[in-house]
């Protein structure tokens, strides 16, 4: 073989393997449950989905109740119930979780249901922004308390948040030890931390389009505006194809926004910092 020859196979070798790499993997099933926090994610993880050129990518059950705990999910009776069916057919590969607080049973019984009906599939479990900036206020009256966003510094919000992040991490280290010995199965979403991320940038002036905290969200909870909707599916999107979310279009109701084009970008890449950071996420 001349040596012309060998560069022209070396060549051709190296654009195979790119375009190998680069094609999209197969579309996955996906169910969730969850809260208002969490159940608008599902349509922006599809709509991300199609725009990386996924196919076959369906949802295929939701289940929502309001302010919920997983275990409020796996207890719901007759029609209600919208997951246990699914998994028990072993017709989902994905299940979304979204648990306020822990300890949540509901999280155990769906992997250990899920994983015995369908060995292969995962389970993610979601952050979550701080409800109220304080996790002390969850399900107390405001008693015309304020929730003042705007102050908060960083050393606030890992005052506030650290150690629900490491009761998250812990509780999915130990259901991996307890029912995926091999692989892990269960997986963090890191929202949170995402989000947290962001809110440095808008402190320090240096997020487009963004002018103070409180604009990410509506109400004192914490329900999101269309920024941390945006930067949540875009993790979720990350954890479940194991793929950058850098590059894709700009969601509909992000390109409202002031300086739309610069704020996806900057969103994309603080989703894909976050997970690839992430020691639980399962992508590197």
């Amino acid at each position: 073989m001349t040596r012309s020859t060998l560069l022209r196979c070396l060549l051709t070798l190296s654009l195979a393997t790119f375009v190998r790499a680069d094609t999209p993997p197969a579309g996955l099933r996906i169910l969730t449950a969850g809260h208002s926090f969490h159940v608008w994610m599902p349509g922006l993880l599809m709509q991300a989905a199609k725009e990386a050129g996924i196919t076959g990518h369906t949802q295929v059950g939701l289940s929502s109740i309001g302010g919920s705990r997983t275990i409020q999910h796996w207890d719901a009776k007759d029609d209600k119930q919208k997951i246990k069916p699914v998994l028990m057919e072993g017709a989902a590969d994905v299940l979304t979780l979204s648990p306020i607080f822990l300890p949540d049973a509901g999280i155990e019984n769906f992997v250990k249901l899920g994983l015995e009906h369908n060995p292969k599939m995962r389970i993610t479990v979601q952050e979550f922004w701080m409800t109220f900036d304080d996790g002390s206020l969850w399900g107390k009256p405001l008693n015309g308390k304020i929730v003042d966003r705007d102050s908060k510094t960083m050393a606030d919000l890992h005052a506030a948040h650290d150690s629900y992040f490491k009761s998250m991490d812990d509780h999915v280290s130990e259901l991996n030890a307890k029912y995926a010995k091999d692989k892990p199965a269960v997986f963090v979403v890191p929202v949170g931390q995402a989000v947290m991320a962001l809110r440095d940038l808008i402190i320090q002036g240096k997020a487009p389009g963004i002018a103070k905290q409180s604009d990410l969200f509506t109400d004192p909870i914490g329900h999101p505006r269309d920024h941390v909707k945006a930067i949540a599916a875009y993790c979720h999107y990350a954890v479940i194809y194991g793929r950058t979310p850098i590059g894709l279009p700009i969601p509909g109701a992000i390109a409202k926004l002031p300086e739309a084009e610069k704020l996806n970008a900057l969103l994309q890449k603080l989703a894909w910092d976050a997970v690839t950071q992430h020691p639980l996420s399962g992508v590197k």
